[in-house]
Parts: C-alpha cells; sequence; structure tokens
C-alpha cells in the first residue's frame, strides 16, 4: 500500500511539474498552422532560448513573456526566397520584412551578390542583424568580376576564374547560385556557360535560381531553358519571380505551368516564387536592347551619337515599350527612384511626357527612357501583367511567395507596395477576399515548401526542436496598406514575430532588436 501510495504521489508530483512548466516565451490559446500544410489546430507553443520546447496543451505553463494568441494564427515565421538585401548595413534591423512576418531572407538574387562573399557574411555577423538571412552567389557578379561587360563568350581561363569564384561562394556558405539573363552581363551568356557555372553550386547542394532570359514574348524559349539548366548541371532550379509580361503574352501561364509540371515529371525539380502583384519593379534599363549597353554607360551614350546605331536603339526601345514592360501604354511605366530629378518619383511617362510638352506616342516614350539612361537611369514599376496569370501562378503546387522586395524605411523613394506588404497581401486578398488559395496552403508556401527548397532543416516548420521563428497573425485583419501611389506603409494584423526566440513585435510594437542569424549553407542550419 505504502509502494503505491509513493508511486501516485510521484505521479501527481511529475505531472505538475510538466503543467507548471515555465518557458521564457508562452504562446497560448492559438489556431496553430504548422507549415506542413495541414489545417490549425488548437494549441500553445513554448519557447527556450532560440528553440521550440513544446507545442500542443501547454494548460498550467507560465511563460517569462506570455503572449495571448486567442482569435489569432500561430505559424512558423515566414521566409522569403528572393529578396534584395542591399540596404541592410544601413537598415540592419530589417523592419520593414519583419513586420509582414519574415524571420528568414535568402539574399543575391538576379544573379547579383556581394563580393568578397565570405567577407561580407562575416560583416552582417559583426554588425547583426534583426532577421535571418542567407546568400546566393549571383553569375552576373562573377562574370563581371572576370570579364567586365564584355558582350562575348569567355576564354577557357576566364570560365575556370568564374569557377572559382562559385566554388569559393559556396565554400563560404552560399545556398547556390542566382542569374539574371536579363540584365548585364548575363544577358551576354550562352546556356553552356550557365550549366558548367551551375555544375560548381549543384556539387556543393546548392540551388538555381534564375531571372529568366526574357518574360515577356521570349517567355516560353526561357522557361525551356531554364528546364535544360537543370538538367544539364544536375540542380534544383526555382522560377524565380514568375508572371508573364506584356499583353500579347497574357494567359501564357498556363503554358508555362505545364512545362513545369512536365519537367517534374521527367524527374526534374523544378520550383517558382512569385509576388501578389500585376506590377513589376526594375530599371528602366530593361526597357533597352541588351547590346546597346554593352562595356556601360559611356559606351551606351557613344552609340548614341551614330544616327544608325541611336534608330535600332530607339526601335527596339519602342518593341518592348508596346509588348513588354511598357504594356503599350506610357502610363504604365512609373518612376520610384529617380535621383536626378526626385519629382518624377510615383509620376508616369505619360506625365513627363506631357510636363516636356509631347505627345505621349511610344517613340516620344523612347527618347525619354533614352534621355532618362543618359542621366543615370531610373527604377520604375511597370504595370505590365494580368491579374488572371497572378492567380493562376500562385494556384500552382510548386509556387511559393517571395517579395522581391528591397529593405526600405518611411520616405526612402517610391518602392513598389511589395516592399512592405508581399506576405499580409496573400493572407488578406488572396486568401481571405479572393479566396485563391486556402489558408493552410499559403503558410506553406511561405514556410515549409521555401525551407525545403533552401534545404533548412530547423526551421520552416512549427514543431518541437525547430528554431524558435514564429508569426503570430489575425486571419480576419492582416492586410497590406502598402499602395502605388502612397507605398510607404506597415502592414496591419501581424501583432506578433519572434526570430530566434526573441520577440521583435510584441503588440505590433516593433522592439529595435538584432535577433537574427547569417545563415551559411552546410554549417549547422
Amino acid at each position: 500500500m505504502k509502494a503505491l501510495f509513493t508511486f501516485l504521489f510521484l505521479a501527481f508530483f511529475a505531472t505538475a511539474c510538466s503543467c507548471s512548466e515555465t518557458y521564457d516565451v508562452l504562446i497560448k490559446n492559438g489556431q496553430i498552422l504548422d507549415g506542413t500544410g495541414r489545417e490549425p489546430f488548437a494549441g500553445d507553443v513554448g519557447i527556450n532560448g532560440d528553440a521550440i520546447i513544446a507545442v500542443g496543451d501547454l494548460s498550467g505553463a507560465v511563460g517569462k513573456t506570455e503572449i495571448d494568441a486567442g482569435g489569432l494564427i500561430v505559424a512558423p515565421g515566414f521566409i522569403d526566397l528572393h529578396t534584395h538585401l542591399d540596404p541592410i548595413l544601413e537598415l540592419s534591423e530589417c523592419e520593414s520584412h519583419i513586420r509582414q512576418g519574415v524571420t528568414t531572407a535568402l539574399g543575391g538574387p538576379d544573379g547579383s551578390s556581394p563580393w568578397p562573399f565570405g567577407k561580407y557574411l562575416d560583416t552582417l555577423e559583426q554588425v547583426g542583424v534583426g532577421m535571418n538571412v542567407g546568400y546566393l552567389i549571383g553569375h552576373n557578379t562573377v562574370r563581371r568580376n572576370i570579364m567586365g561587360l564584355e558582350n562575348r563568350a569567355p576564354t577557357p581561363e576566364e570560365l575556370e576564374q568564374m569557377k572559382g569564384q562559385i566554388s569559393r561562394g559556396m565554400q563560404e556558405g552560399a545556398f547556390g547560385i542566382s542569374t539574371g539573363l536579363k540584365y548585364l552581363p548575363g544577358a551576354f551568356s550562352e546556356i553552356g556557360e550557365v550549366i558548367a557555372l551551375s555544375k560548381i553550386a549543384s556539387a556543393g547542394g546548392g540551388i538555381y535560381t534564375s531571372h529568366l532570359r526574357e518574360e515577356g514574348l521570349g517567355l516560353l524559349e526561357s522557361v525551356k531553358e531554364a528546364v535544360e539548366i537543370s538538367k544539364g548541371a544536375n540542380i534544383p532550379v526555382v522560377l524565380t519571380h514568375h508572371k508573364v509580361v506584356g499583353k500579347p503574352m497574357w494567359g501564357k501561364s498556363s503554358e508555362t505551368l505545364a512545362m513545369v509540371d512536365s519537367a517534374r515529371a521527367a524527374g526534374l525539380d523544378i520550383k517558382i516564387d512569385q509576388y501578389p502583384y500585376s506590377a513589376s519593379y526594375t530599371s528602366i534599363s530593361i526597357l533597352i536592347p541588351g547590346w546597346a549597353r554593352a562595356g556601360g554607360n559611356d559606351a551606351f551614350r557613344e552609340r548614341l551619337k551614330d544616327p544608325q546605331l541611336r534608330d535600332s536603339i530607339k526601335t527596339g526601345i519602342v518593341l518592348n515599350l508596346i509588348n513588354d514592360r511598357g504594356g503599350a501604354d506610357l502610363d504604365r511605366v512609373q518612376f520610384a527612384k529617380v535621383s536626378w530629378m526626385p519629382e518624377l518619383e510615383g509620376k508616369t511617362l505619360q506625365y513627363w511626357s506631357a510636363l516636356k510638352g509631347l505627345e505621349p506616342t511610344m517613340e516620344n516614350g523612347a527618347e525619354l527612357v533614352i534621355d532618362a539612361q543618359v542621366r543615370g537611369g531610373a527604377s520604375c514599376v511597370f504595370h505590365a501583367m494580368d491579374e488572371q496569370d497572378v492567380a493562376q501562378i500562385m494556384k500552382h503546387p510548386q509556387t511559393m511567395i517571395a517579395s522581391d522586395g528591397r529593405l526600405v524605411a518611411p520616405g526612402m523613394g517610391h518602392p513598389h507596395p511589395r516592399w512592405y506588404g508581399t506576405f499580409p497581401r496573400v493572407l488578406g486578398q488572396y486568401v481571405r477576399e479572393k479566396k485563391t488559395i486556402p489558408l493552410p496552403e499559403a503558410v506553406y508556401k511561405m514556410t515549409g515548401l521555401p525551407a525545403l527548397t533552401m534545404g533548412l532543416t530547423d526551421r520552416g516548420l512549427l514543431r518541437q526542436g525547430m528554431k524558435a521563428d514564429v508569426v503570430v497573425f489575425n486571419p480576419k485583419t492582416v492586410a497590406d496598406k502598402a499602395t502605388f501611389e502612397s507605398p510607404h506603409q506597415y502592414p496591419e494584423g501581424i501583432p506578433h514575430v519572434i526570430i530566434n526566440g526573441q520577440v521583435s513585435v510584441l503588440n505590433g510594437e516593433f522592439q529595435h532588436l538584432k535577433a537574427g542569424e547569417v545563415l551559411r549553407k552546410n554549417r549547422d542550419h
């Protein structure tokens, strides 16, 4: 009897200890979406240090910091596979991303990355970062390092030098290679060069993300090229910020997605990332034929002095204004960052045309594009996509959500609203309002799937033992507020964000922490 009493006492004591567990952070009463795509379930999350210790019924537990998630969704922190992290030394707290619920971002997209690679990551570790960041090694950066802006194939020696830099980047922690085949100098490369360099990234377990060579008239051929690179280099490929640009191509997403399905059925690992807007953002130079910009802006100015070359350049710009980013309407090209004429920011090419007393013709628009480039270029928003393509791409099971956004602070230029609103826009507009995709799938596209793509084994899922990257949001109110007219607005409905166990946003207030880690592939991440 005494032994039985002792057993029952110890069992009760053990249960009592379990129920009165103390956590550094305790999230209570939430609906948990664990990042796998499964339906939500009621539960609590206990965090100690930088790790999730328990998920489930933690009734009776206490937390040094407690968050009541009643009526809210608790999910893994969002992972942004396509981020322009360039201003991170200035904006190291990463507020514009963290307020969207992003806890991890992958930089170095579109073929452009820091160099020297490892030294830059070391600097970031010393400065400290608000969210977790990793990087790809950029093909354009490496090509520029070796060949400048020359429009030719590399010599065997130059190719070996490029291979060496890709290898060095991978050894120093890159998650793979990115290309910007629409941009210089990547536009001058042939597929054999890209495959040769991608094989180096593949050998290091990396991925390949590509700004396709064309996203307008040449879109189908460009998707085919990406598939061939995946096969030739034996590397997973992400069609990054996948879109269909220009009215003549609207609706062709059905064909590009069928190409992805066919490639996957053949055993290739092809995925997609996408931002939820029908407008893109890039340099105004994207309207200018690549050959015309070989050698840089000084060489471009020299070509303009030749009447025949100038005529050819202008013809190419008109073609792009009608069929590509121009959307066949000068009012669809909106200036975002114009150092030489800031009063143009937020205005359109048509506005500038009227300001100069010109008719809004494609030919006059082309002259203004030339003028802008000669003055030093500009960044623009291009309203040249169709909403039906956006929705169709989002529905594809291999599509992940990614911002293609740049770190920003209020007052810095006139950015694309995706810099502030990508993730809440999907949750608010495409899940709650339009019902394009269900909520568990949307969260999977923001968490589990990108973590799998990056090869992160300790992030992207909300379960015991994972890193404590967590976002808590209100599914009834979460919304992007940034607009094309007034972009500098933080989203609503995301009251709490936790990064590596530290509460970076609490009750909607940004805490000004540097809780992030610099992630290096194959370095315990």
